[in-house]
């Protein structure tokens, strides 16, 4: 049997073959995916051939096939480690909110750097447009100007009211998508939405931290009626970059790439050099300051703290 891994919760994997009939699994030994040191050798998205039982009830995981790409975070509690999150991704949809709890451009500019490191496109969702009206309306306009700028696609949903939810579904169409988000930026209930016979869990911002809960545990794939699959994440609080190195991060902000071979210096960082043509830009206003301000951060290794972006 070949399938797709559709959940991973530890030492079992559901596995679901081409006819949508699902299989619980376990692993075949200890082995790990050549090249890739992880918390977990296997991850929703995988293609893999499984034994089947006898009695069919169980099969056993006996080769991962080549992955088209992944995308990983450092591991929570083992930070010289990474968990691969997904693999063979088409799309990431960050889903972000200015209203409740805030989702700032350091996160941001964390998931699409470490998206565009794995050649994986990405999209930006704005949510809980319901909530968002005078000046956040307004902040909300300028950081959308933004990401449009540098290249992504960006929508406004509301949960509430219904808009984009259209607009969002053609945007998942026929594509398997991975939903990443802060907690409580409404990942869930919108997925709700759009497959309602899902059912996926949700709960509410907490009123003290003014942040969400986790509502999901671990990350599953799930069947789009109009086409495509879904994966559903955790809430993240932290996007640490794993096997980066420094001097390749200007390549995975879009608009420094399409500007850094004019630079004076073959091996400038984009910092303080003469003649950099990063920096004039930011200087005339063509790359946005909040960008430059994340890339700065990021080259230089700062620890990623999310009370400390306020940008």
């Amino acid at each position: 049997m070949k399938g797709i891994v559709t959940r991973s919760t530890g030492s079992w994997h559901t596995v679901s073959d081409a006819e949508g009939n699902s299989l619980p699994c376990k692993l075949k030994g200890n082995f790990r995916i050549k090249g890739i040191r992880t918390t977990n050798p296997l991850a929703v998205g995988d293609r893999v051939e499984v034994e089947v039982s006898g009695d069919k009830t169980v099969g056993i995981i006996t080769r991962v096939l080549d992955r088209q790409n992944y995308i990983i975070r450092k591991a929570t509690k083992l930070s010289k480690e990474s968990h691969i999150i997904a693999a063979n991704i088409d799309q990431l949809i960050i889903v972000a909110t200015l209203a409740f709890p805030r989702t700032s451009t350091g996160f941001i500019d964390r998931v699409l750097v470490t998206a565009e490191a794995y050649h994986i496109p990405a999209a930006i969702v704005f949510n809980k447009m319901d909530l968002h009206a005078g000046e956040l309306l307004q902040w909300l306009e300028e950081t959308e100007q933004i990401y449009s700028d540098a290249g992504y696609p960006c929508l406004r949903v509301s949960v509430k009211s219904g808009e984009g939810i259209e607009n969002f579904k053609e945007l998942l169409k026929d594509k398997i998508s991975l939903i990443t988000g802060h907690s409580g930026v409404g990942k869930s209930s919108l997925i709700n939405l759009i497959q309602p016979g899902l059912r996926l869990k949700t709960m509410e911002i907490s009123s003290y931290h003014l942040k969400g809960q986790h509502a999901t545990t671990f990350a599953e794939m799930h069947p789009l009626s109009f086409g495509g699959f879904i994966i559903d994440t955790p809430g993240i609080k932290e996007f640490g970059l794993t096997d980066f190195n420094k001097n390749e991060v200007a390549e995975r902000f879009p608009e420094m790439r399409a500007l850094m071979h004019q630079c004076r210096y073959s091996n400038c960082t984009h910092s303080h050099e003469p003649g950099c043509a990063v920096i004039k830009a930011v200087e005339e206003g063509r790359i946005h300051q909040s960008r430059y301000y994340n890339y700065l951060s990021i080259f230089n290794g700062n620890d990623w703290n999310e009370d400390k972006w306020n940008h």
